[in-house]
């Protein structure tokens, strides 16, 4: 859909790019010089398989039908409880 400057209308553009360069730089300098991405990727995913172990049944259940429709990747866990 074209849009024109009319009196109605005004075309507004605007370039986030050096402000998206700029909090990307804030980000790395408050992670700090030791920050590891991929340690913090592991324990991200160490987190996400404690959080979905030790499920019960219905919990199970329902985890299961996430991970059938793509809401939870299939490798987070999933453990069930133990009886």
């Amino acid at each position: 859909m074209a849009h024109e400057n009319t009196p109605d209308h005004h075309i507004f553009e605007m370039d986030l790019t050096l402000d998206e360069a700029r909090r990307r730089a804030e980000f790395l300098a408050a992670m700090g010089p030791d920050w590891d991405p991929m340690v913090a990727f592991e324990e991200e995913n160490a987190a996400y398989r404690m959080l979905y172990s030790g499920l019960d049944d219905r919990q199970q259940e329902i985890y299961d039908r996430l991970v059938a429709a793509g809401v939870l990747p299939p490798d987070l866990g999933g453990g069930r409880a133990s009886d």
